[in-house]
């Protein structure tokens, strides 16, 4: 299965929680583990690691807390997703060229290649501030209706149907 880890989840929150607040605000860890329901033990990690990518900033001390360090519509998920997951890929085939005997000739690997490629360009024109922005539509929205709006709501990916051989 392939999904991100619970880790890489919380830096999300993390980085969506600072987003939503106007640039420079110093929030305490502990806020931003309560408001994004992570445990304090991994927050502590989660925020280092940040740290040292370079997305957020930590001020210790009682006024102390974290900020990032640059501006919501210059992080992108992939960014994050990448930092703790290590390079985005969905199958070996496209991890390293010249690893399988049958890569040029191979229509599957192909494929990989290119879902690869189309997963990673999606993730990277997500950026924070537009996560922003759609949950300030989404709360809109569900004050008013109770219910996600479409355009918003998750979409299956569309399929085409292809001619069925019929024995």
């Amino acid at each position: 299965m392939f999904r991100v880890n619970r880790q890489t989840d919380y830096a999300v929150r993390v980085v969506l929680a600072l987003s939503k607040k106007p640039q420079g605000t110093r929030i305490s860890t502990s806020e931003i583990g309560r408001e994004m329901l992570i445990p304090p033990a991994l927050l502590q990690r989660i925020v280092a690691e940040l740290a040292n990518g370079g997305f957020i900033k930590t001020q210790p001390g009682r006024d102390g807390g974290i900020t990032l360090a640059s501006l919501p519509h210059q992080i992108t998920l992939l960014e994050i997703v990448e930092r703790f997951e290590g390079p985005l890929v969905i199958s070996d085939c496209v991890l390293k060229e010249g690893d399988c005997p049958f890569e040029n000739k191979c229509p599957v690997s192909c494929q990989w290649k290119r879902l690869n490629d189309l997963l990673r360009d999606e993730m990277k024109r997500v950026t924070f501030q537009q996560l922003v922005e759609d949950g300030i539509q989404i709360e809109s929205t569900l004050n008013h209706s109770g219910s996600i709006p479409l355009e918003l709501a998750p979409t299956p990916p569309t399929i085409p149907v292809t001619d069925r051989i019929h024995k």
